[in-house]
C-alpha cells in the first residue's frame, strides 16, 4: 500500500485517509456508529470484568454462566450497569480516532509508507489520549458493574462493595454520585486515575498491536483473495482476525487493571504478585472468554461501522476511487 492509500487492487482506494473526508459528516455519524455498537456489546464488558475480579471461579464458572446468572438474579439492567456513564467514552472516541488518523497522516508525510508502522505509531498515540480522558469515567463504570456482586470468602458469602456505598434501593444517578463523592473523598482527584498507568500499560499496546495486526491482515487477505473482492468485506474479516490475536497477546495486562481499579490494591507490580499468587497460569486465561467475543464482535462491528461512515464521508473528489 503506498502513501496515498491506494492499493493494488486496479487503481481503487483501499485506505481512505484523513485528508480524503468531509469531517462535517465524519464525526457524527462515527458517534452515533460507535453508540450503537457501545449498546449491543456493553454486556460482554460487565460479564469479563465481574470474572477478571472474582477469585478463582468462585462465582461464575465461564461466560455464559456469567451471562444466565446476571439475566436471572439481576434482569436485563445487570447487564447494563454503568452504562451511562461508560457511555461517555463516545467524547473519548472522537479524540481518540483523531489522534489516532492525524498521526497517520503525519506520518505519511513524513514518508513513512509502512501502513502496518502507522497504524501501529497511530493506534498507540489515539490510545494514551483515549484512556487520559476516559479513565475516570472508567473507574466509575466499573464500581457500579459489581456493586452487590457475591463472592465467597472461605465458607461465607460477601456482597462486592468496596467504597461502602449505601445502594440497596436507591437510582443509579444517586449511586454513581455517591461513587464519585466516595472516591474524591477517600483519594482526591488522584482516585479516579487510579489504575491510569494499569490502563496506559494494558490499552496502549492493545490499540498499537490491533491496528497494526488490522493492516497486516487486510493485507494478507488482500494478496489471496480474487481480483474484485469487495475492500469492505476484507476489512471485515481482517479486523476479529486483528482482535483475536490481540485479545490472546494482552489479556495479563488487562486482568491486572481490572483488579487494580475495582478492588483498590497496590501498584501495577503487587497485583500482578496477588493475581499470580491466585491464579498462576490462568492470568493467561481469567476473563479470555468474555474478551475473546467481545473483542471478535466489537472488532467486526466497529469496523463495519467505521470504514462505512468512511465511505459516506469521503470527499467527491475521491467518490469514484473508492469501492465497497
Amino acid at each position: 500500500m503506498n502513501g496515498s492509500g491506494t492499493g493494488d487492487s486496479g487503481g481503487y482506494i483501499r485506505t481512505i485517509e484523513w485528508d480524503m473526508m468531509n469531517k462535517y459528516k465524519f464525526f457524527p455519524l462515527s458517534m452515533l456508529s460507535s453508540f450503537s455498537v457501545r449498546c449491543a456489546l456493553y454486556p460482554f464488558t460487565v460479564i469479563k470484568t465481574r470474572i477478571q475480579i472474582q477469585r478463582h471461579s468462585e462465582i461464575y464458572k465461564g461466560t455464559f454462566d456469567a451471562f444466565s446468572k446476571i439475566f436471572k438474579y439481576e434482569g436485563l439492567s445487570g447487564l447494563y450497569k454503568g452504562f451511562w456513564v461508560s457511555a461517555f467514552q463516545l467524547v473519548s472516541g472522537i479524540f481518540y480516532i483523531t489522534t489516532y488518523e492525524t498521526v497517520r497522516h503525519f506520518l505519511q508525510q513524513q514518508g513513512v509508507r509502512d501502513s502496518r508502522i502507522r497504524a501501529m505509531a497511530g493506534g498507540g498515540c489515539a490510545s494514551l489520549v483515549g484512556q487520559t480522558i476516559i479513565v475516570p469515567f472508567d473507574v466509575i463504570s466499573q464500581h457500579m458493574m459489581v456493586l452487590g456482586q457475591l463472592e465467597k470468602h472461605g465458607k461465607t458469602k460477601v456482597v462486592v462493595n468496596p467504597l461502602g456505598i449505601n445502594y440497596q434501593g436507591r437510582k443509579k444517578p444517586q449511586i454513581a454520585l455517591d461513587i464519585i463523592r466516595t472516591i474524591y473523598k477517600m483519594d482526591g482527584v488522584r482516585g479516579f486515575y487510579r489504575g491510569y498507568l494499569a490502563s496506559i500499560c494494558s490499552y496502549v499496546p492493545n490499540s498499537a498491536l490491533w491496528w497494526s495486526f488490522y493492516h497486516f491482515y487486510q493485507e494478507q487477505l488482500a494478496h489471496i483473495s480474487p481480483a474484485g473482492t469487495s475492500t469492505l468485506l476484507l476489512q471485515c474479516v481482517a479486523a476479529p482476525l486483528g482482535g483475536a490475536t490481540t485479545a490472546l497477546i494482552t489479556n495479563p495486562l488487562d486482568t491486572v487493571r481490572a483488579r487494580l481499579q475495582v478492588q483498590r490494591m497496590g501498584g501495577f507490580g503487587h497485583t500482578f504478585g496477588v493475581l499470580w499468587g491466585e491464579e498462576r497460569l490462568g492470568i493467561f486465561t481469567k476473563g479470555l472468554s468474555p474478551r475473546m467475543i467481545q473483542s471478535i464482535v466489537f472488532s467486526f462491528t466497529i469496523i463495519l461501522g467505521y470504514e462505512s461512515v468512511k465511505r459516506f464521508s469521503v470527499s467527491d473528489e475521491y467518490k469514484e476511487e473508492v469501492r465497497w
